[in-house]
């Protein structure tokens, strides 16, 4: 006797072999924002005591450090940033003045920052304090980061000036 196979299993076979079943794939593009911070500076909120000296027939000089400036960028990108600095002239008794802007009358002594995250910090001294000029300047930045300096602030005391206080005001800014 014969066997044979049932023509049911015959051609649910051929039909497998006859119709492979081929494998579908489809790309969906997707994407995600990362969202940068902004660019800003913080400085003492004073006032701070540059120091003393006497009434003297010859100019005198005085220096203290300023306290921490500290520079924070949440920008997330690569553009580096400057901070510049400037003063204005000291009023004191009767409105008399110590000039911050003559030759030789005052000085921003910008050490080097420490730095937190990816960033090439540069410090420039100011000499004198007016008109503004830049006293730290950051290239190489990738991502966030944050640079923090004490300034030495030297004022030259003129020649017979009134005893008294004298005050100003020095501004920083960072773009």
């Amino acid at each position: 006797m014969r066997r044979g196979i049932p023509l049911s299993v015959m051609l649910s076979s051929l039909a497998v072999l006859a119709c492979p079943t081929s494998a579908s794939a489809a790309d969906t593009p997707v994407t995600l924002e990362v969202a940068g911070g902004g660019l800003g500076i913080t400085v003492p909120t004073g006032p701070v005591d540059l120091g003393s000296t006497t009434v003297s027939s010859s100019p005198q000089t005085v220096s203290n450090q300023l306290g921490n400036v500290t520079v924070t960028d949440q920008r997330g990108g690569t553009a580096g940033w400057t901070v510049t600095a400037q003063a204005v002239d000291f009023t004191g008794p009767n409105n008399t003045t110590i000039s911050v802007s003559a030759p030789n009358s005052s000085t921003y002594h910008a050490p080097q920052a420490s730095v937190i995250g990816t960033a090439t910090v540069t410090p420039s001294d100011l000499s004198p304090m007016y008109p503004p000029g830049p006293v730290q300047t950051a290239t190489a930045v990738t991502g966030t980061n944050s640079a923090t300096w004490n300034p030495t602030i030297s004022i030259t005391v003129p020649a017979n000036s009134l005893a008294g206080t004298y005050t100003s005001t020095i501004t920083h800014s960072v773009a």
